[in-house]
C-alpha cells in the first residue's frame, strides 16, 4: 500500500471513530500534508484534543505533545526544563526528552492564553519550526501543529499567533440527527471496541510532504491570483506571505485524491482561511462559485460539500430582530447591537442561491430596515 493509500485509511479510521466531523478530519490531513498549522475553534466537550490525539497514534513512530495553556505557563513546560548536569558545566542546555521540541504532532488548547513568557517562541516554532532558547536553536520535528480555543483573540499580539495557523475550521456539536450514532461511536471507544488501527509512518508522511512541493499548480494558479485580489477587496486580509503558503493546501487537496496536477475544486480550501466568523460564508459563497464550474474529477469529496446559508434560517433571525425591535423599550446600545446583526444576516443573505428565496429574504430584511429609520 502507497503511503497516500494509508494516510487516507488512517482519515478514514478517523471519521468513523468521530461521527460528524469529516469536516475537521479532512482539514487535518490536508494540514498534515501541507506541513502548515491548524486552528480549532470551538466550545469544550466537541472532541478537538480526542481527534488529534486519535490521528497522533496513528503515526507509528511519532510522538505527541498535548498541552493545555494558562495564563501562567512557563518555558519549562513547553520546551522542557534546563539540563543540570550541563548547567554545572556552566552552558544552558534544555532537557526536550518527551517535550514538544521533540514531538511529531503537537496539540495546544487554549492556545490564546499564551503569555508573553512563552509567545515569541511558540510564534517562531510555529512559523518557521525552529525551536530557539538562548543560544540555543534546532530544527523542529513537527509535522503538524494544531492549536485549539472557543474563542478569538481580541488582543493585537494574539492576532499574530493566530496568524501563524493557517487553516482555521469550527469545531461545534454535531447535529441532532447523528447524536444516537456519536453515542454508539462513543460507547465502542470507551468499552475499546474500536477497529484495528490502521497507521502510516512518520517517514512515509515527510514523503508525502515532499511530494506535495510537486504537484502542477499551473492550472489554477490565474485563478487563485483572481480570488486573492476578490478577497483583498472584500476586506478579508490575504498577506503576500499566506498567499504563498495556501499554494501548499491546494497541492495537498490535489495529492489526497491522488493526482499530479491542481484543478479547480482544489480551491476549496480556501474556504478555511476566515479571520472571524462573519467570514466565513462569504468565503464558501465567493469559492463555491468557482468551484461549481469545474466538472473534473476526482474531486475532494470537502469541495461538494455546500455550506451555504439556510434560507429558513436566516429568515427566523430576520422575524427574531424584528420582534426585539418592536418589543419593550430599547436601550441605545442595545438598538445598535440589533443594527449590527441585521448588517450579518443582510451580508448572509447575498450568498443563498435561490433566487426566489433570496428576494423574499431580501424584502423582510428591507421591511425591518424601514422600521428602524422610523422610529430614529
Amino acid at each position: 500500500m502507497n503511503p497516500i493509500e494509508k494516510l487516507n485509511r488512517v482519515l478514514r479510521f478517523v471519521k468513523h471513530s468521530f461521527v460528524g466531523k469529516d469536516e475537521i478530519v479532512d482539514l487535518l490531513g490536508i494540514s498534515l500534508l501541507a506541513r502548515e498549522n491548524l486552528f480549532l475553534l470551538g466550545p469544550p466537550g466537541t472532541a478537538k484534543s480526542a481527534i488529534v490525539r486519535l490521528l497522533s497514534q496513528c503515526v507509528e513512530d511519532g510522538k505527541n505533545f498535548e498541552y493545555l495553556l494558562t495564563r501562567f505557563t512557563e518555558p519549562n513546560e513547553i520546551f522542557g526544563p534546563f539540563d543540570i548536569r550541563k548547567l554545572k558545566e556552566g552552558e544552558l542546555v534544555t532537557n526536550t526528552e518527551g517535550m514538544m521540541p521533540e514531538a511529531s504532532l503537537v496539540f495546544f488548547d487554549e492556545i490564546f492564553n499564551a503569555n508573553s513568557a512563552i509567545l515569541n517562541s511558540l510564534l517562531m516554532a510555529l512559523n518557521e519550526k525552529i525551536f530557539r532558547r538562548g543560544k540555543e536553536t534546532r530544527q523542529l520535528p513537527a509535522l503538524l501543529f494544531v492549536g485549539a480555543s472557543n474563542m478569538l483573540p481580541e488582543d493585537e499580539a494574539l492576532q499574530a499567533l493566530l496568524d501563524r495557523f493557517l487553516i482555521r475550521v469550527k469545531c461545534e456539536y454535531v447535529d441532532p440527527d447523528l447524536l444516537q450514532e456519536v453515542l454508539l461511536a462513543g460507547w465502542r471507544m470507551e468499552s475499546g471496541e474500536q477497529e484495528l488501527r490502521p497507521s502510516i509512518s512518520a517517514a512515509e508522511i515527510i514523503v508525502l510532504q515532499k511530494a506535495c512541493r510537486e504537484i502542477d499548480l499551473s492550472p489554477i494558479r490565474a485563478t487563485y491570483i483572481d480570488i486573492v485580489h476578490s478577497l483583498r477587496n472584500t476586506g478579508i486580509k490575504v498577506s503576500d506571505r499566506r498567499a504563498v503558503k495556501l499554494q501548499n493546501i491546494i497541492a495537498a487537496s490535489a495529492l489526497v485524491c491522488g493526482r499530479s496536477t491542481a484543478i479547480l475544486s482544489d480551491l476549496w480550501v480556501l474556504k478555511y482561511i476566515w479571520d472571524t466568523e462573519e467570514q466565513v460564508e462569504i468565503l464558501t459563497g465567493i469559492i463555491d462559485a468557482i468551484i461549481e464550474k469545474d466538472d473534473k474529477s476526482p474531486a475532494h469529496p470537502q469541495a461538494l460539500y455546500n455550506k451555504v446559508p439556510d434560507p429558513e434560517e436566516v429568515m427566523k433571525e430576520v422575524h427574531y430582530l424584528s420582534s426585539r425591535w418592536t418589543g419593550s423599550p430599547l436601550s441605545f446600545e442595545e438598538q445598535n447591537v440589533i443594527k449590527d446583526k441585521l448588517r450579518y444576516v443582510q451580508t448572509r443573505c447575498s450568498w443563498i442561491k435561490n433566487p426566489e428565496q433570496k428576494q423574499y429574504v431580501q424584502q423582510e430584511i428591507e421591511v425591518l430596515w424601514q422600521k428602524i429609520l422610523q422610529t430614529i
